[in-house]
């Protein structure tokens, strides 16, 4: 009999095979010959998944995303009785991807954004992404606010907004050099506690 093939975790090692090309050689490196190498498949089954290259990168940003935003809500579940504004400091510290664990990660995200701004179907994979995570945000911040002693209520959508790009900020002040990733810590730790009107303690940066 014919051996079955598991489609599904196949898209998933040829997404997984652009990534690390990514992280080698940007995306401009990325070709279907050497993603079917890395992923250890046939150029045919490349195609047979993917049509065109783009639809290939669509598909390895959605990957990319899902992996991000699974760690986000893991992290949010991990410590059900945490206050929503300490929950919502893990949430945006895990998706600045500032440990050194994730910088591959934050490698290829960025890449990818890179590459979006020039590709619609790549832009509307990352709007929607970025409209998941600000739903998320906006929840949380909401949830603090109404414990918060705070003399104006803050703009829960406004304030996700900012903090989305805060941390894809911090990621690339951190990948390029710009900033070290106790100082991107202590930037966002900043901005978290003046949302709520706290005293901020000393940096330990340095």
């Amino acid at each position: 009999m014919p051996r079955q093939v598991d489609h599904t975790d196949r898209r998933r090692r040829i997404a997984e095979a652009v990534c690390r090309l990514a992280d080698e050689h940007g995306l401009e490196g990325v070709t279907l010959r050497d993603v079917a190498a890395c992923a250890q498949v046939s150029m045919g089954a490349v195609q047979r998944c993917f049509r065109t290259k783009e639809e290939m990168l669509v598909f390895a940003l959605g990957h990319i995303g899902e992996r991000i935003g699974e760690r986000v809500r893991a992290r949010l579940v991990r410590s059900p009785a945490q206050s929503p504004g300490t929950a919502l400091g893990h949430a945006v510290t895990e998706l600045s991807l500032l440990r050194e664990e994730h910088r591959t990660e934050a490698r290829v995200w960025l890449a990818f954004v890179a590459q979006a701004a020039v590709s619609k179907p790549l832009a509307g994979t990352l709007r929607a992404n970025y409209a998941s995570l600000q739903e998320v945000f906006t929840r949380l911040i909401e949830q603090a606010d109404e414990v918060a002693d705070r003399a104006v209520p803050l703009d829960p959508q406004g304030e996700a907004r900012t903090l989305l790009a805060l941390a894809d900020g911090l990621t690339a002040h951190v990948l390029i050099g710009h900033l070290t990733p106790q100082e991107a810590q202590d930037v966002l730790h900043t901005h978290l506690a003046g949302l709520w009107g706290r005293r901020v303690p000393p940096s330990r940066a340095g």
